[in-house]
């Protein structure tokens, strides 16, 4: 697999939430999910239930983006990551490692965990202007 860039894995591993964008009929929607990241395998895991809408979207059409962000107006401080990959709906056998992965991150979310999801990644564009102004860091699963 193309190694990821250090620097898009640090960023990832500096915060806990994305922006996820779903669609159906060429309507788009967006939902915010808390997320534990395993690199080793270039996969972010949260928590929906599948009958909010962007869990539904999702298992009517796997291709999704996402967006994490930096909140800051200071020009030479703004960083952004863009995300494209599938995300999926993981099994009773499969998410007990995302599981054990979210609650170790998130212990409180034990009173309410719902299904697990997968957010497989093939495509990040990491913007960060502590780099340069408008410095981008391209990442693709299909570019060696």
């Amino acid at each position: 697999m193309n190694p990821v860039d250090p620097k898009i894995i640090e960023f990832i591993n500096e915060h806990h939430v994305l922006s996820l964008a779903t669609t159906a009929q060429n309507q788009p929607y967006i939902a915010n999910c808390f997320y534990v990241f395993e690199a080793s395998i270039n996969t972010f895991y949260f928590t929906s239930d599948p009958k909010t809408r962007h869990s539904s979207e999702a298992i009517a059409n796997a291709q999704a983006a996402a967006s994490i962000v930096l909140e800051t107006k200071t020009v030479g401080k703004i960083q952004g990551l863009q995300i494209t990959g599938t995300v999926n709906m993981l099994h009773e056998s499969q998410s007990m490692h995302a599981k054990f992965l979210y609650l170790k991150a998130f212990p409180y979310a034990i009173l309410h965990l719902e299904t697990m999801w997968s957010l497989k990644v093939e495509f990040y564009k990491l913007t960060d202007n502590r780099l340069g102004f408008g410095k981008k860091i391209l990442w693709s699963q299909s570019n060696p």
